[in-house]
């Protein structure tokens, strides 16, 4: 539903960003369609996106970094900035951060597909020229591809294996490439997302698991075992040193924990089933580390930096959007597409980006 908002100046430390890029995520997908993400329940009208970019329009009396017409990138998670957590720099597990387009806090923190918002200008991050807006749009997945990076503490030289190869997979992927890993293994249920994968320089080996669905816990650990073995035979050391798990798969994390060496790491990104059933003495035993990965903090900077730089591991991140559409009245379709593996025309979709500027 399309709605007109009355929108003040913005206050002292705000500016006033004309929204034009906003890529659409799952947890924007669960919402639209069934207005809820996992246990978090839509309680009044939402708007939503948060992968966002835009132009400046107009600044508070007290910000002195940005000025009308600055391209910005949104960084759309304000954290209190008072409790311990933000104070140690992890304020994306900040206990009262509000989120746009999340239904977590109450009232609901509006998103971005809006013609226009205020926002704090300490999270409106200027864009380079060499960075278009629809690059811009596309840091925010990145900087959890960059704060799943950090958690890992890879070593140059490592094999990497991840799970799911959609936007996130893909670009947790394009981020070992840039840590310096010696290969990156892909896994996914669609063939084709693989294959692009790889053609496209994001990972060196690819995985197309199998379509099964195990019923009992035998049979699924069973499985879980055999997609390890597919795993191991495309490692040149037989198992892989860490794992971004990006789809929230019970079997796939199963599978995660069977294909890592001892010592190894597996970092928890997909948000799928809340309750899994887990070996987790074969994680145990061999001091394989389950690390929690939520959103991102303090990731923009480094994201412009590298998307700007001309880093010859990154991979051209300009081929994850896969199709486009314009204006308010385009945003049904968009969603609709986004909740596609492919469209009529057997073209893979990967990352949807609606441009709001257009009628």
């Amino acid at each position: 539903m399309q709605e007109n908002r009355q929108l003040d100046s913005p206050e002292p430390t705000e500016v006033q960003v004309a929204v034009q890029s906003t890529g659409l995520c799952g947890s924007d997908l669960h919402y639209f369609n069934h207005y809820r993400n996992g246990d978090i329940i839509v309680k009044e009208p939402l708007t939503l996106g948060h992968e966002s970019s835009g132009v400046v329009v107009e600044v508070g009396s007290a910000v002195t970094g940005l000025k009308a017409g600055d391209r910005v990138a949104l960084e759309v998670g304000l954290p209190c900035l008072e409790c311990n957590l933000c104070k140690e720099a992890r304020y994306n597990i900040c206990k009262t951060l509000r989120f746009r387009s999340s239904a977590k806090s109450f009232p609901h923190f509006q998103g971005t597909l809006q013609e226009r918002i205020n926002h704090p200008a300490a999270y409106c991050h200027k864009l380079p020229s060499n960075a278009s807006l629809e690059l811009g749009a596309i840091l925010e997945p990145l900087g959890v591809a960059i704060h799943g990076s950090r958690r890992a503490a890879l070593k140059s030289g490592s094999t990497v294996l991840i799970f799911g190869a959609g936007a996130v997979g893909l670009l947790c992927a394009a981020m070992c490439k840039v840590s310096g890993a010696k290969k990156v293994i892909i896994a996914d249920i669609q063939e084709a997302r693989v294959v692009f994968a790889v053609q496209n320089k994001f990972a060196d080996e690819q995985i197309v698991v199998p379509m099964k669905r195990p019923q009992a816990i035998e049979e699924k650990l069973a499985f879980a075992k055999e997609v390890a073995e597919l795993i191991k035979a495309k490692s040149d050391i037989g198992e892989v040193d860490a794992v971004f798990e990006c789809t929230g798969v019970e079997s796939c994390l199963q599978a995660a924990i069977y294909s890592t060496r001892p010592g190894g790491r597996i970092m928890l990104i997909g948000m799928g089933s809340p309750i899994q059933t887990l070996p987790i003495s074969a994680a145990a035993l061999r001091e394989v580390d389950l690390i929690g990965v939520f959103r991102y903090a303090n990731t923009y900077q480094e994201a412009i930096e590298l998307v700007s730089s001309g880093n010859p591991l990154l991979p051209d991140l300009s081929k994850l959007v896969s199709h486009r559409f314009e204006g308010f009245a385009g945003i049904p379709e968009a969603f609709d597409m986004a909740g596609r593996v492919k469209d009529d025309d057997g073209k893979l979709v990967l990352k949807v980006l609606v441009d709001t500027t257009s009628p």
